[in-house]
């Protein structure tokens, strides 16, 4: 994961692999990874993702992986002399740049956080954004002895599963005391008509099938 290919000034970013039979199969003889830094929260616009697919199938295999554990974009199979070509484009004409691999920081990855649920209980993509400006140099010039993983997960639910799949996790928890709304709860509990089960998702007549 780095050292092997890579792109001038980075040591991470591109995952070298290379056939051990080349003779036998010229067309896979380099077939190098690339990771990109997937954004906050893994919000994409078409625009931007077409763009990264023309980009893929003009200079790589037009094989990619939405998205790998880290939570970076991997654009798979590529040959070493198309990895300058690619990496200038995804910075310059689309203002993009390489995740991490390697020994080094990997991509700080979130959940939706506040721009979507209402479960959340911190901003999960301010974090995510001042961690990935905040260490750009470990991120993109592998130092650690191993890999190291940020995750963030935005309420107790845990749905990027941080603990099990990070190095440190951000979990977002209410401070202050548990609030019922006994009142509430109370009509719930004895079928009031103004808090039906399920939310009323189930009321009304309707087909249910044969």
């Amino acid at each position: 994961h780095g050292g092997i290919v890579g792109v001038f000034g980075y040591g991470g970013g591109v995952i070298g692999r290379y056939c051990d039979q080349p003779d036998s199969f010229p067309g896979v003889e380099a077939f190098h990874t690339m990771r990109v830094n997937q954004p906050a929260g893994k919000y994409y616009s078409t625009d931007y993702l077409r763009k990264l697919c023309d980009l893929w199938d003009f200079r790589g295999s037009g094989i990619t992986n939405m998205h790998g554990s880290t939570g970076d974009i991997i654009l798979l199979g590529t040959t070493t002399k198309q990895l300058e070509e690619i990496f200038w484009t995804l910075t310059h004409d689309m203002d993009q740049d390489l995740g991490g691999s390697g020994s080094n920081l990997r991509t700080p990855s979130d959940c939706l956080g506040q721009s979507r649920c209402e479960y959340a209980c911190y901003d999960t993509s301010s974090l995510v954004y001042f961690l990935t400006n905040e260490y750009q140099d470990e991120l993109h010039r592998p130092a650690f002895p191993y890999k190291f993983k940020f995750k963030l997960d935005g309420c107790p639910n845990c749905c990027v599963a941080s603990i099990a799949r990070s190095d440190m996790s951000f979990i977002g928890t209410w401070r202050d005391d548990i609030r019922i709304d006994q009142d509430a709860v109370n009509k719930y509990v004895e079928n009031d008509p103004a808090y039906p089960a399920n939310a009323g998702a189930y009321k009304g007549s309707r087909n249910w099938g044969p």
